[in-house]
């Protein structure tokens, strides 16, 4: 008997052959022949399923290795193909270079008026925002007791200078009584010592009349002093500008102290105004006293405001390590006042020619940055020495030299040695292929 698993095509012909009905009446040689077309028709449905199977085979093979050849195609096209780049010739600049730098306007003069005279306002004659010239009465003290000072003080004074024509009478006096008794002693008509009194009595009327003199010149100071006093009752400007502040109204008492004195009026002298703003180390080896300078605002679009600059500090700033500097700026019109956020624009002579740049142009590497020059057709990579960034371009003091054709965006990974092309050699390719 044979042991072997029925074939799975045979058992796909036996489940046909038992889907169809059986007849009951057949004979050896009908079983035969329903027999020998089972196994007929188990063989051609075992190649069938082996054809088919064959075919799904060669078809997923054939599909792998058409994929696999055009991927070989493209690597290779990729390898073998030149890119074609845009290029900039560079020249070198030595025109001034342009800075822009924040700046805050001041008042050129400033000052805060405090009281000198203890008194109460009597008067006031300016407020907030008021334009004033120096020498205006901004207020007036009314100080009562430094008037009466003042006016003991003066009658002292006429007391002491009579007193000073009296001594000086009794000297004169006391020379001519001098001059006569010592003739008289000479020629033994009085005592010697009637002699030395009037001597002595004329030297110290002579001493009375310097006291009094003394005296006079101190009362005298004194009467100065308190005029001088008298003299702050009316607070005057110190000189042109504008009150932005004012801290008394009438009547207010204000008391004349050095540590603690009131403050009257802060007054600004805006006609001309100090922009101050603070220029980096990289700039200052250009800054020049006296340069001309554009200060700009935002809120005033359109309008330029022409200083120059006046004065820088000659010294850096250790945290910042930036320099002071103030441009003066013309404000007769009063457009601008202080404490204004500007831009100022500075035009610096280069102490030496740079290459500029566009941002585009420049390879970001591990060991700095790089640019791509088109050598013949040839891309050479070059190590950059940045002066100066300002965004859009990018100033270079070395590692490119005039002449050279700038790749201004170099493909990616583009490496030393890479061939590479422009839009007009592609051009003339084309041309001498027609």
């Amino acid at each position: 008997m044979n042991d072997m698993p029925p074939h799975p095509a045979e058992k796909l012909a036996d489940q046909v052959e038992q889907q169809s009905p059986a007849d009951p009446d057949q004979g050896p040689e009908q079983a035969r022949a329903q027999e020998h077309r089972r196994r007929c028709m188990a063989r051609w449905l075992g190649l069938t399923a082996v054809v088919a199977l064959a075919a799904l085979v060669g078809a997923g093979a054939w599909g792998h290795a058409e994929r696999q050849a055009r991927t070989i195609a493209t690597l290779t096209a990729e390898r073998d193909a030149v890119p074609v780049v845009r290029t900039q010739v560079l020249t070198p600049q030595n025109t001034p270079r342009q800075i822009e730098l924040t700046g805050s306007t001041q008042a050129f003069d400033t000052a805060t008026l405090y009281a000198r005279a203890t008194g109460y306002i009597g008067r006031r004659n300016a407020d907030i925002g008021s334009r004033v010239h120096a020498g205006d009465v901004l207020a007036v003290i009314a100080a009562p007791d430094l008037d009466q000072q003042l006016a003991q003080a003066r009658a002292q004074l006429v007391q002491l200078q009579a007193a000073l024509v009296q001594s000086q009478a009794n000297m004169e006096l006391a020379r001519v009584t001098n001059q006569r008794q010592s003739q008289l002693t000479s020629l033994g008509w009085t005592s010697q010592q009637g002699g030395d009194q009037a001597r002595l009595t004329y030297a110290a009327d002579v001493a009375a009349v310097g006291v009094a003199s003394a005296n006079l010149q101190a009362q005298q100071a004194q009467v100065d002093q308190l005029v001088q006093l008298t003299g702050f009752e009316r607070v005057v400007a110190p000189f042109d500008g504008v009150i932005t502040s004012r801290q008394i109204d009438v009547g207010s008492l204000v008391a004349a102290n050095a540590n603690s004195g009131t403050p009257l009026f802060s007054i600004a002298h805006t006609a001309v105004l100090r922009v101050q703003i603070y220029v980096p180390q990289g700039d200052y080896f250009g800054l020049k006293d006296g340069q001309q300078a554009e200060v700009t605002v935002p809120e005033l679009p359109g309008r330029v405001f022409h200083g120059r600059l006046a004065r820088n500090a000659s010294a850096l700033q250790d945290a910042t390590r930036t320099v002071l500097a103030e441009v003066d700026v013309d404000n007769q019109d009063g457009t601008l006042a202080p404490g204004i956020y500007t831009i100022v624009r500075l035009e610096e002579p280069r102490l030496y020619p740079v290459f500029s740049v566009p941002s585009q142009a420049i390879i970001f590497y591990k060991d700095g940055l790089l640019a791509a020059v088109d050598d013949d057709g040839v891309a050479r990579l070059r190590q950059l020495d940045v002066a100066a960034d300002n965004g859009g371009t990018v100033e270079v003091r070395t590692g490119l030299q005039a002449g050279d054709r700038l790749i201004l965006n170099p493909p990616i990974g583009v490496s030393d040695g890479m061939r590479v092309t422009t839009p007009a050699s592609v051009g003339e390719s084309e041309e001498a292929a027609r």
